[in-house]
């Protein structure tokens, strides 16, 4: 799919120049770009608010932010900018709003506003659209950028914030798992994790990117709507982190919220080792990645009696990766069990 970058001209002047963007009625100066992925780019910006002759009459983000605790203290955001293509995206884009404004949890990245507006591309061209979502910035990186930078440092979590890091995972998806209809995460996985470093105690963990969340229960009675749902988690769910289900569906099952404890039996392993349980059959010769993952076949590092974290967290991650998703465990299951964990290993 092709992609002209003239919608991005705004921006890029922005960003070398100092200049301002606004959400709706509030303004922020662009500092420099964090990242990008596909039709996205992330910015820090700083909030600019004009004098205000009292504090009751201040505006800003601060006016509009239901819950103050979101509120940055030093006015910096982050802004995702999305290029959509088609009506297609359009609507992805849309969703992705309105199923952010469901969720209210602290270990959930909330949407502090956000505003599509219409382009044009060039003088000549047709109208496209680009939207702005505005989040909280949490420098300190996805657990992906903190494996990244502890592996050259040859460092790993500690068993204790290695538990904690996943407790608090657990309560974002529990808030999830327990609306009505119950959504399902749907790519839970190291780089959609913010982790903001704290003096003294463990890092703060944050569930990001809502894209991919949908109503966790569906019923499959046939075969094209199993492929249906292969294809759509194909493009949606990231493969190691994937559940067997979602890889090889039958033609008459229950699909539910437990795909998320999938992913986040791996995501536990990835917070101990760096990556998912089944990467390495990328690296085999003649390896399959749907194959170890459908017969849950993990590879465990440093096994023995050096091995770097207690045998209780790898049975942890095995009675959470069972390829069989009516005998894997709930949410509120996953947390007792972590708890008691947290009460042992952190004495």
């Amino acid at each position: 799919m092709g992609c002209s970058f003239s919608g991005l001209n705004a921006l890029y002047d922005a960003v070398n120049g100092g200049a301002d963007v606004w959400i709706n009625e509030n303004r922020f100066r662009v500092v420099r770009q964090l990242g990008e992925g596909g039709f996205a780019f992330v910015f820090l910006v700083k909030e600019i608010v004009a004098d205000a002759p009292s504090a009751a009459s201040a505006g800003g983000l601060a006016k509009k932010v239901k819950d103050p605790a979101h509120l940055s203290a030093d006015g910096t955001y982050a802004i995702k900018k999305v290029l959509i293509q088609n009506k297609e995206q359009l609507e992805l884009v849309r969703e992705e709003i309105r199923v952010s404004s469901l969720f209210n949890h602290p270990n959930l990245l909330p949407l502090l506003d956000h505003a599509i507006i219409s382009v044009k591309d060039g003088q000549e061209g047709a109208w496209k659209h680009e939207a702005f979502l505005l989040f909280p910035v949490h420098l300190d990186g996805t657990l992906l950028d903190n494996f990244t930078s502890m592996k050259a440092k040859k460092e790993t979590f500690s068993t204790t914030d290695v538990l904690h890091i996943f407790r608090q995972l657990c309560d974002g998806l529990k808030h999830m798992h327990s609306l009505e209809p119950p959504y399902a995460h749907n790519d839970v996985k190291p780089g959609n994790v913010l982790l903001t470093r704290r003096k003294g105690q463990p890092p703060l963990a944050i569930l990001m990117d809502f894209g991919s969340a949908r109503p966790s229960r569906k019923q499959i009675r046939s075969r094209q709507e199993a492929l249906q749902l292969q294809e759509w988690t194909s493009e949606h769910c990231s493969a190691p982190f994937r559940a067997p289900e979602l890889w090889d569906c039958p033609s008459h099952a229950d699909i539910d919220e437990r795909t998320d404890i999938w992913s986040l039996g791996c995501t536990l392993y990835a917070i101990m080792y760096g990556v998912s349980p089944f990467e390495y059959a990328l690296g085999e010769s003649g390896g399959s990645l749907q194959l170890a993952i459908v017969n849950a076949q993990i590879k465990w590092p440093n096994t023995g009696p050096k091995a770097s974290y207690p045998e209780a967290l790898h049975q942890f991650v095995t009675w959470m990766l069972q390829p069989q998703a009516a005998v894997r465990p709930r949410i509120d299951d996953i947390i007792i069990h972590v708890d008691k964990l947290i009460a042992k290993f952190t004495k």
